[in-house]
């Protein structure tokens, strides 16, 4: 199993590496078809949040449902142990429903973002304007480039599922959201969370023409 230690806008040290390294290699106990663990440090400068100064995504790819935990904490040693305390509880509960659906003869859940090494090499030196390949993420300034506001865009690649799968899977990555296809209506869709255990699912109607809208616009 991989695991790569990457920091956004900050260094991460050989001791830290070497730490998750150790922390994340009980990681296989929980999923055997792991095949790559991605940790990303942040670092926030803003002095108001120093108790989450330091954030630790943890990203685990296998031949399932991609599983996601993040912590933050006033330091990363801290915000890893949470992050992981929290990726352990999931891909506990991705073994519980599997063996589940064993034994109902149920079929496993989609993998909607299979893992894919292209994907994930170095980035080609011509900065791209909008992510071409599942798992590409592409940051952007809003307008000119003058404005402080960055827009983050990633592409994935999505196979039909129905609402119930679609929640199962937002659930593992520990989003309020999840943008999906439904598989009885084949209409993009979002499944997001409200108060309680409450869930909403809003759908999007694609009979429109794009050309036509846009030519609307230009006019």
């Amino acid at each position: 199993m991989e695991i790569v230690v990457v920091g956004r806008h900050t260094e991460v040290a050989d001791r830290f590496r070497q730490h998750a390294e150790d922390k994340l290699a009980k990681v296989q106990q929980l999923a055997p078809t792991a095949q790559r663990v991605d940790v990303e440090v942040t670092h926030e400068n803003n002095p108001r949040l120093s108790g989450v100064r330091e954030r630790v995504e943890l990203t685990v790819r296998a031949k399932g449902p991609v599983v996601r935990a993040e912590a933050a904490a006033d330091d990363r040693f801290g915000a890893l142990d949470l992050a992981m305390e929290k990726l352990a509880e999931r891909l506990r509960r991705v073994r519980d429903r599997r063996k589940d659906h064993r034994n109902h003869t149920v079929v496993p859940p989609v993998d909607v973002r299979p893992y894919d090494p292209v994907a994930h090499a170095a980035p080609p030196a011509p900065t791209p304007t909008s992510p071409s390949e599942p798992g590409e993420a592409v940051e952007t300034p809003l307008g000119d480039g003058d404005s402080p506001v960055v827009i983050r865009q990633k592409l994935h690649s999505a196979e039909p599922m129905t609402v119930d799968d679609a929640l199962y899977e937002m659930e593992m990555v520990g989003h309020d959201f999840f943008l999906f296809v439904d598989v009885e209506t084949a209409r993009p869709s979002v499944a997001y969370r409200r108060r309680g255990w409450t869930y909403g699912v809003v759908a999007l109607d694609t009979s429109c023409d794009c050309a036509e809208v846009k030519a609307e616009k230009s006019a």
